[in-house]
C-alpha cells in the first residue's frame, strides 16, 4: 500500500484495483504506524471499492479493525446512485456519548458516595434491565419519536432536545423492526450494558481555549459523561439486516469485497426498510442515554439538592450511525448518504445544521479515553467539511482485543492501579475491568493532536476521570 503525506496528520492512500477513490488517513506517523499492525488499511481499501462512493474514504486516528467496515471509519455514498451497509453502521447503532455538566466542584463530592449511588441507580452489564417497564405500543412510541417520547414522559427537559444530534429524534419506522429485536429492547432503556460502555465522573482538569467558557465549563468542575447505545435493540436489528441481505446481494450478483461489509443500493425496499429501523435505534440510543440522564440527576439531587435545571447537557453525540447530508464541494451541492462508525459529526461554525446555541462557536465534540485516560472535549472545523465529510475521531481506539486483554491483566491489579490515582470504579464483573484495561487503547493524547494538527478539530478542554460506573 502507497502512502502520500498530504499535511502534518493527513496521508493518502493512493488508489489501486479494485478501489474506485483514494482513502485519506488522519493521523501522525505514530498513528500509520499502529494501523499496519491488523487488518484495518485492509478493511479501508474494501471501504474504497464500493459502488457509489464519493470522493474519498477517511480513516480516524482512533481506527482498528471492525466488522468489515474499520472502525474509526468514514465514506459517503451519493443518493442516487449509492449503498447503505449494516457493517458500515455497527452493530452498536448509535452508539455515542454525551456530556452533563453540574455546578459542583471537585472538593464540593464525596466521591465513593457518589460513585456508589450512581452504580446503584443506572443498570449496567451483559443483558442488564432497568425500572422503565414499556408496553409493546410504548416502545414503539420510543422508536418512532425519541427524545420527543422522554420530554413527553417526564424523562427529559425541553432544553435537552437542542443540545442532540439531529435534535434527538430521526424519521423512524418501527413497523421494519423485528420482534425479537424488540423483545431485546423493551426492558434496556436507561441502562449502560457492558463492554467499552461507562458512567464517568469526571473533573475539568484543563482548559485549551475561551469556547471553554462559552460551552459553560470551568476548570475543576465536576461533569459526568455517558457512554452507550441502542443495547439488544440495536444489536438485533443489525444482525437480522445483515442476514436479510447477504442472500439478496448474492442473487444481485454483486461485488463483495467482504461478506461482513455487504449492501445493497439504495432504491431497494429491502435497504430503505434497514434505514427505517436503523432510525429506531438511533431513536431508542438517544432515548436511552436521556433516561440514564434522568437517573443521574435523580442522584445529583437527592445527595446535593441539585435541579434538574441546574445540570444541563453540553452535548450529545452519535458516533455509529448513517445520515443523509447535504456537502459542498468546489461550489457544488451533493445529497449523500455518511457512514460514520466510530466517527463523530464535527460541524464547524454557522453550519446550517447546528442549533442557535452552537451557530458562532460550532459543535462540541466529545472524545471519550478510557477508565484512566482523559476525555476531551474539541469543537468542529470548517476544514473537517472538506476532509472528512464533517467528521472527527470517537475516542482512544482499541490497540489489543478483550480476550488478549483478559490474558494479560488482573482485575484487582488494576483497580489497585487505578485507585492509587485517584479514580474509585464500581464495575458489574471483574471481567469488565480487564477488558477495558487503559493499557488495551490506544494514547488519547496521540489520537487528539492528529485530529487538531489536520485542521478538523480544535481541542476545547481535559477531562480527567475520578469515577467510573462500567457494566
Amino acid at each position: 500500500m502507497e502512502f502520500e503525506k498530504l499535511g502534518k496528520a493527513i496521508w493518502r492512500m493512493k488508489k489501486e484495483p479494485p478501489m474506485k477513490v483514494d482513502a485519506l488517513i488522519v493521523g501522525v506517523e505514530e498513528v500509520i504506524r499502529s494501523l499496519k499492525k491488523d487488518k484495518t488499511l485492509s478493511q479501508l481499501r474494501n471501504v474504497s471499492s464500493l459502488p457509489g462512493i464519493f470522493r474519498n474514504s477517511v480513516l480516524m486516528p482512533d481506527a482498528h479493525e471492525g466488522y468489515g467496515f474499520p472502525i474509526g471509519g468514514v465514506a459517503a455514498f451519493e443518493k442516487e446512485n449509492g449503498i447503505v451497509s449494516p457493517g458500515g453502521v455497527g452493530y452498536d447503532i448509535n452508539c455515542g456519548v454525551r456530556l452533563i455538566k453540574t455546578p459542583l466542584f471537585a472538593s464540593e463530592i464525596n466521591l465513593k458516595e457518589l460513585v456508589d449511588a450512581l452504580y446503584k441507580s443506572v443498570p449496567s452489564g451483559v443483558g442488564s434491565e432497568s425500572g422503565i417497564r414499556l408496553s409493546k405500543e410504548e416502545l414503539d412510541e420510543v422508536g418512532e419519536k425519541g427524545i420527543d417520547w422522554a420530554i413527553e414522559n417526564g424523562f427529559a427537559l425541553k432544553e435537552d432536545k437542542e443540545r442532540i444530534e439531529e435534535y434527538g429524534r430521526v424519521k423512524g419506522d418501527p413497523s421494519k423492526v423485528s420482534k425479537k429485536a424488540k423483545e431485546r429492547g423493551r426492558f434496556q432503556l436507561g441502562t449502560l450494558g457492558s463492554g467499552n460502555h461507562f458512567l464517568e465522573v469526571q473533573v475539568v482538569e484543563k482548559v485549551f481555549s475561551p469556547i471553554a467558557n462559552e460551552f459553560g465549563l470551568q476548570k475543576g468542575q465536576i461533569v459526568i459523561m455517558i457512554h452507550c447505545g441502542s443495547r439488544g435493540y440495536g444489536h438485533q436489528i443489525a444482525s437480522d439486516y445483515i442476514r436479510e441481505f447477504l442472500p439478496i446481494a448474492k442473487r444481485l450478483n454483486l461485488f463483495l469485497p467482504d461478506l461482513e461489509l455487504v449492501y445493497l443500493p439504495l432504491y431497494r425496499e429491502e435497504a430503505q426498510s434497514y434505514l427505517s429501523a436503523m432510525n429506531s435505534a438511533i431513536n431508542f440510543a438517544f432515548t436511552n442515554r436521556q433516561i440514564i440522564t434522568y437517573f443521574v440527576r435523580e442522584v445529583f439531587d437527592k445527595l446535593y439538592s441539585i435541579s434538574k435545571e441546574e445540570m444541563p447537557l453540553l452535548y450529545d453525540v452519535a458516533h455509529n450511525i448513517a445520515k443523509f447530508e447535504k456537502h459542498v464541494f468546489e461550489g457544488e451541492e451533493f445529497d449523500l448518504i455518511i457512514h460514520r462508525k466510530g466517527a463523530t459529526r464535527a460541524f464547524p461554525p454557522n453550519h446550517k445544521d447546528l442549533p442557535n446555541i452552537f451557530k458562532e462557536l460550532g459543535q462540541p465534540v466529545l472524545i471519550p479515553g478510557s477508565m484512566g485516560t482523559s476525555s476531551y472535549v474539541l469543537v468542529g472545523k470548517e476544514k473537517g467539511l472538506e476532509i472528512s465529510f464533517g467528521s472527527s475521531c470517537h475516542g482512544a481506539g482499541r490497540r489489543m482485543s478483550r480476550r488478549k486483554a483478559r490474558e494479560t491483566w488482573r482485575a484487582e491489579s488494576l483497580l489497585k492501579q487505578l485507585l492509587d490515582k485517584g479514580i474509585y470504579v464500581r464495575s458489574k464483573t471483574l471481567r469488565g475491568v480487564t477488558e477495558e484495561a487503559p493499557q488495551a487503547y490506544k494514547d488519547v493524547d496521540v489520537v487528539v493532536r492528529s485530529v487538531e494538527l489536520a485542521g478538523i478539530s480544535d481541542v476545547v478542554a481535559k477531562l480527567k476521570p475520578v469515577g467510573v460506573v462500567k457494566g
